[in-house]
């Protein structure tokens, strides 16, 4: 079915657009309808749970009260245990087993990188193919469906007006396999842009992660990356983490790119 298919069938998009022709600020009211607050729970999904982002966003979530589901190809691999935490199998490439693991939750985090089969394609790349899929099973759950958070790559993120930092990164010191992980999440930024039938938020980290420390103080920014006053950009993993699940509870960048960093 084509995206403007999907608009026309969907007729909450249409009235969005009425209500801001009447003067209305439908997406605050949107937003605000989604926020969570700090009594409620949510029940998150986590795709990528055993990764270095992916675990510290487990924990950061179970430590806030809410309940996690840790989704790893390698169940096994989960080393956190909570009350509040479920560990099952899932599988990115297969419609039913998305279907079934997101039905009934509040928001599906989407924290993966790989290369699928030998292509060489950026169209082969995990992050890009998981995106695609998702707002395929999203997209049918309708009013149902669970928010999705894309953790993206700083590939995505301008360091000049109209300029990506991917553009800039030495191809030839690049492994081929990563160079196709960048340029997929480039594409799976792309293809977001188009989707208005489902939520999503597509959060950006800076150019180096740090295993610092939880400190829970950096900035928020748009799609330029955010350098410190020494001209770095960076924030550590467990921050980020921070930075995600304040998205989660507050669904304040519905269908836009941010940005975290020091």
């Amino acid at each position: 079915m084509s995206w403007l298919n999907r608009i026309f069938m969907r007729n909450s998009w249409f009235l969005v657009l009425l209500l801001r022709r009447a003067g209305v600020a439908c997406f605050a009211l949107i937003a605000a309808a989604h926020t969570v607050h700090a009594d409620e729970s949510l029940n998150i999904v986590v795709y990528g749970a055993t990764g270095k982002v992916g675990s510290h966003v487990v924990q950061e979530a179970l430590d806030r009260g809410h309940r996690v589901t840790a989704v790893s190809r390698n169940p096994q691999k989960v080393e956190i245990r909570h009350d509040n935490l479920s560990i099952v199998k899932g599988d990115l490439l297969d419609i039913s087993s998305l279907t079934e693991t997101v039905t009934g939750h509040d928001v599906v985090v989407l924290s993966v990188r790989g290369v699928i089969g030998d292509s060489g394609l950026p169209e082969s790349a995990l992050q890009f193919i998981a995106a695609e899929n998702l707002i395929d099973v999203l997209f049918r759950q309708e009013d149902r469906a669970p928010r999705l958070i894309h953790v993206g790559g700083a590939g995505t993120l301008e360091v000049e007006p109209g300029v990506l930092y991917a553009a800039k990164l030495p191809k030839v010191l690049i492994p081929k396999n990563l160079e196709i992980e960048i340029l997929g999440q480039i594409l799976a930024l792309e293809f977001y842009h188009k989707v208005d039938d489902v939520r999503w938020t597509f959060i950006t980290p800076p150019k180096n992660f740090t295993n610092g420390p939880r400190t829970g103080e950096f900035r928020i920014g748009g799609k330029q990356a955010l350098e410190d006053d020494r001209g770095k950009t960076r924030v550590s993993r467990a921050d980020f983490a921070v930075a995600l699940i304040n998205e989660a509870e507050q669904a304040a960048h519905v269908r836009q790119q941010f940005s975290v960093a020091y």
